[in-house]
């Protein structure tokens, strides 16, 4: 079973950047479309990006422009670069696979982003 770890959340004012990172287990990572979702308090959790075993992305019209998915098939692992954050964008993000195309894998403990001045 893969294991996944979130990191690289934190407090951020609005109009700020962060960089997540998703570390992956396992030697069969780079086969998969992999994405970032996230989970705001009382909403349904959401796929907000999303990136084939080839590179190809597709991101939700919500984070279109301003965030960028990308993965390092050697190390196993995924990342999201945010940029001009809203408070909106506060949730707990997560990774693992692209669930429109795969089962996704056990949910890891995600990162928290709040995003607030």
């Amino acid at each position: 079973q893969v294991q996944l770890v979130e990191s690289g959340g934190g407090l951020v004012q609005p109009g700020g950047s962060l960089r997540l990172s998703c570390a992956a287990s396992g030697r069969i990572f780079s086969i998969y479309g992999m994405g970032w979702y996230r989970q705001a308090p009382g909403k349904r959790r959401e796929l907000v990006a999303a990136i084939s075993s080839g590179g190809s992305t597709n991101y939700a019209d919500s984070v279109k422009g301003r965030f960028t998915i990308s993965r390092d098939n050697a190390k196993n692992t995924v990342y999201l670069q945010m940029n001009s954050l809203k408070p909106e964008d506060t949730a707990v993000y997560h990774c693992n696979k692209d669930w429109t195309i795969a089962t996704p894998w056990a949910w890891g403990q995600g990162t928290q982003v709040t995003v607030s001045s």
